[in-house]
Formats: structure tokens, C-alpha cells, sequence
């Protein structure tokens, strides 16, 4: 039988410290290792020349190395947009795939990450969903995404790098909370020498109450994006029937106004117009009157055309007509473009091919 080495990337800064005390080490030696796996990015523990070569060895007998793998790697040129959007397929070290997206936007380089391979809300829009929910990412593995982005972008210029992150991949982030957060702490870590700040940072969620009063209490600057889609809770349960039923849309307004009255920080209600669905004037309605009662900003984006959904988006003239009664009830409103439809990049249509999840 074959012995699988542990994967020293997959340990948080906790286990390492742990790890190191079982080595017979002082626990501050974890520390150092994590700034040389996640800021110096060594390749093998015979780099991490300030520990000592028994150390080194030690290691060595112990662990691995091994970081997500860029497998495939696809652009689509948007108009509007100088700088392609960029999808990548990564394989972990089980031979799972993940998918992350680069999206310019101005001076904004957004790298979307995924937190999930898969997904078990099974939202009847989203591709991701139709996979099921297979594991949950490390904060290794997580941290690593926005690595292999930002090893694209230097590839072109030198100073090219990630200026935002968003959760908004693969996956359901609050069901992996932990290592969401581990993976934060370490990309914003400021001794290292990539390193964002938690404004900078969005971590969407289809309402998972529990865990969104945690980040409310964690102390952390990250921005909420919550995706709604609808004020109409027996709509909401067609459209989101797990995560709906789970998370009622009025103990969810009560959660969102506890969050945005302990941190200050406005949520964004992300809404997928979706035609003859939730678009009518009647949806606009429910959705000032749901808004009213928390400092939000609402994110209307266009549906996305995915493989046997039977969704389809709304015209623009519904699309404005929805915008303006928003705006005009006094709510702070944004139109969202969509990047990397053309290679299924965009909101929604992430998903990895049966056939890629069964190369283990």
C-alpha cells in the first residue's frame, strides 16, 4: 500500500506550529516555514536555507510540497476591455480541478477564486451546482489560486498583479470558513511579498447566516456580497431551494442588518435578472422594501447563458425600467458587465467536465 506524505501547503499556520512541536521543534519555526512556502514560494524544503539542514531533512522525511497546477488556461477579449479576461483550470494534488478567473476592469485586476470543488447548493442557475459538492479547497490550495494568477500576470509585465480578490468561484465560502479566512490572512499578510488589503477583499455567499454573523464578529475589513436574486421567499426557493429553505430571506435580512450595523460596512445584494422570472416591477418592490432595512448597494447582473438551464437574460429595456424604480426608491444601484462569457468564465458558469473530476 502506498503511503501518501502529507502536503505541508495543506496545513494551516496552527497545524504547522503542532507540526513542528512533534518534531521536536520550537513552534516558532512555523512561522518561518510559512513565510518560505507562501511569500518566497520554495519549491523544495532544501530552500529554506535560514532552517537548519537537519531541519531541512527532517522535512523533508515528513512532508511535500505541492502547489495547484495550471492545467488549461483560456482568454476571452471583451469589448471595452483592453486586457483579455482569463480562465484557469488547476489540478490539485488529488487530480481534482478547480477553476479561477482573471478579470481586468480599468486599473482593477480582480482575481475570482474558488473555495469548493463543486458546490451543494445546487442553485437551478448555476453550473457549478450541477457538480455537487466534492470537497472542500485547504487554505493552501485556496491561497494558491491567486498565486497562479498572479505567476500569469508577471509573466507579462513584471509589476503586473492582483489588485482585488472576490470569492466568487467554485463553491460556497461559508461552508469552508476556516480556511477562507486562513487563506485571507495569509494573502494579506503584509510581510509577505504579495499582499492585498482585506478591503480589497469580497467573499460572496448565497446567505449562510451562522457564518455570516462569524465574519461579522471576526474583526476582519472584507467586503459581504450575498447573492439574492429575489425578495420573494417562495421564488427564491424555486431558484434556491437548499440555500432558501436553510436561510429563510427574513432571518436573512435580520442577519445582514446586524452585520452592516456591527461593522459599518454596506452588503451588496448581487441580483441575476433572469426573464419572465424575478424582473417584473413587482420583484423590483420586494427588493427595495428587503433593502431598506441595512446599509446595502445592489449589483444587478445579466444571466449568463448556461447549457440546459432554461433561463434566459432580460432585454434591456426591462433590465432599466427594473434599474430605475431602485434608484428612484432611493437605493445605491450598479449594472455589472459580464466578462468571459465567451469561455464560460462568467458568473455562474464555472464548472469542471465530469471526465476532468475522474482523473484520480
Amino acid at each position: 500500500m502506498t503511503t501518501v506524505i502529507p502536503n505541508m501547503m495543506d496545513l494551516t499556520l496552527k497545524e504547522l506550529q503542532q507540526a513542528m512541536i512533534t518534531l521536536g521543534e520550537p513552534s516558532f519555526r512555523a512561522a518561518q516555514i510559512h513565510q518560505w512556502l507562501f511569500s518566497h514560494h520554495a519549491p523544495s524544503f532544501e530552500e529554506m536555507t535560514i532552517l537548519s539542514r537537519s531541519l531541512r531533512k527532517k522535512l523533508s522525511e515528513s512532508f511535500s510540497i505541492i502547489r495547484p497546477e495550471i492545467v488549461e488556461h483560456e482568454k476571452s477579449f471583451d469589448e471595452e476591455c483592453d486586457q483579455p479576461t482569463e480562465k484557469i483550470l488547476l489540478k490539485l494534488q488529488d487530480n481534482k480541478r478547480v477553476e479561477s478567473v482573471l478579470i481586468p476592469s480599468g486599473e482593477r485586476m480582480t482575481a475570482c477564486l474558488s473555495s469548493q470543488v463543486g458546490c451543494p447548493f445546487q442553485c437551478s442557475f448555476c453550473a457549478t451546482g450541477k457538480m455537487g459538492l466534492h470537497r472542500n479547497l485547504s487554505a493552501g490550495e485556496i491561497a494558491g489560486q491567486a498565486y497562479a494568477l498572479n505567476t500569469i500576470l508577471s509573466a507579462k509585465k513584471s509589476d503586473l498583479a492582483i489588485t482585488n480578490i472576490v470569492f466568487m468561484g467554485m463553491g460556497e465560502p461559508l461552508l469552508n470558513t476556516d480556511n477562507v479566512i486562513e487563506a485571507i490572512e495569509t494573502l494579506c499578510n503584509k510581510q509577505y511579498r504579495f499582499s492585498i488589503s482585506q478591503k480589497k477583499v469580497t467573499i460572496s455567499t448565497v446567505g449562510v447566516i451562522p457564518e455570516i454573523e462569524r465574519i461579522a464578529k471576526s474583526g476582519m475589513k472584507t467586503k459581504l456580497a450575498v447573492s439574492l436574486h429575489t425578495a420573494d421567499q417562495q421564488k427564491r426557493e424555486t431558484l434556491m431551494p437548499i440555500a432558501a429553505r436553510q436561510y429563510p430571506l427574513k432571518e436573512l435580512g435580520k442577519s445582514l442588518a446586524e452585520y452592516t450595523a456591527l461593522t459599518g460596512i454596506p452588503v451588496t445584494l448581487v441580483y441575476m435578472l433572469l426573464n419572465g422570472v424575478n424582473d417584473s416591477l413587482e420583484d423590483a418592490k420586494m427588493l427595495a422594501r428587503f433593502s431598506r432595512s441595512f446599509l446595502c448597494k445592489i449589483n444587478l447582473i445579466d444571466y449568463n447563458s448556461i447549457i440546459n438551464m432554461g433561463f434566459s437574460p432580460v432585454y434591456s429595456a426591462t433590465r432599466e425600467q427594473f434599474r430605475l424604480y431602485l434608484v428612484n426608491a432611493g437605493l445605491h444601484v450598479t449594472l455589472r458587465k459580464s466578462y468571459g462569457t465567451t469561455i464560460n468564465a462568467a458568473c455562474g458558469q464555472l464548472a469542471v467536465k465530469e471526465e476532468q473530476l475522474l482523473q484520480d
